[in-house]
């Protein structure tokens, strides 16, 4: 694999993480439970469209067949889409929701603050764009997590049930392969592993603080850096993709 090839899947990996995830919270539109919240959870939609847009732009550029962020957004099929799976999952309930922002927004914060050392000065000036959006949410989700496990006996419950429901989907983001290889040789991507132990420390200790037992050693669901998906995510795009799809030669 050389450098090229390497950085181009890289970027598409990153691309496609903000694209589905903000499909997710996207759906929270109008369906909040809160209007305060529904605006946050929208705005955070928006923080990862613009990701994703600088993302796939860049890797548009990078392969140099002419695909532009559209193209790579809506006219690719399932099997080419890279996102971790923990994106593409149902938004659930509230809890649901939060829990994975707390997650994802964890990761994000610890990865794109070492992703603006990179020798890639494009992927370098994403991130540090990047890394003060995932640290407002990181610190978001921390509080309705707080709110959540502090408060009545339903909410600790739905909590805890998304912890759970959610854990399995977590190792997948510290998951080291020859994309990642190439690009580490070149000091232009992150080195996820050395990261993983700074997010189980925050995780825990959030979940600690509300009284909310921490998930031992379990089986990981992997795949969607490989192009495999769970059955949602042909669900996703078949409503994304519809007017790309419908009129593929539309300009605006």
């Amino acid at each position: 694999m050389t450098e090229k090839e390497a950085l181009f899947s890289y970027c598409l990996r990153l691309g496609d993480d903000a694209l589905i995830h903000s499909y997710r919270l996207s759906e929270w539109c109008r369906n909040a439970p809160m209007l305060e919240e529904d605006l946050a959870l929208t705005n955070f939609a928006l923080d990862l469209t613009g990701r994703a847009r600088a993302l796939l732009t860049y890797a548009g550029e990078i392969e140099g067949k002419g695909r532009t962020e559209d193209d790579l957004a809506y006219r690719r099929e399932e099997r080419h889409y890279f996102n971790n799976l923990i994106c593409e999952l149902p938004k659930g309930d509230f809890a649901t929701t939060i829990v994975r922002l707390l997650f994802t927004a964890t990761q994000e914060h610890l990865f794109y603050s070492e992703l603006t050392h990179s020798q890639d000065g494009t992927l370098a000036a994403i991130a540090a764009k990047t890394v003060k959006e995932a640290q407002y949410h990181m610190v978001h989700a921390s509080d309705w997590v707080r709110r959540l496990g502090l408060g009545t006996e339903e909410s600790h419950e739905r909590l805890e049930r998304a912890i759970d429901e959610l854990c399995p989907y977590t190792g997948e983001m510290f998951e080291t392969d020859k994309v990642v290889a190439v690009l580490q040789d070149k000091n232009i991507a992150v080195d996820n592993a050395a990261i993983r132990s700074n997010w189980k420390t925050y995780i825990e200790d959030i979940l600690r603080e509300v009284g909310v037992m921490v998930p031992g050693s379990q089986h990981m669901q992997t795949g969607g850096r490989k192009g495999i998906h769970t059955e949602y995510m042909g669900h996703i795009l078949t409503e994304m993709q519809y007017l790309q799809r419908t009129y593929p030669d539309a300009t605006w």
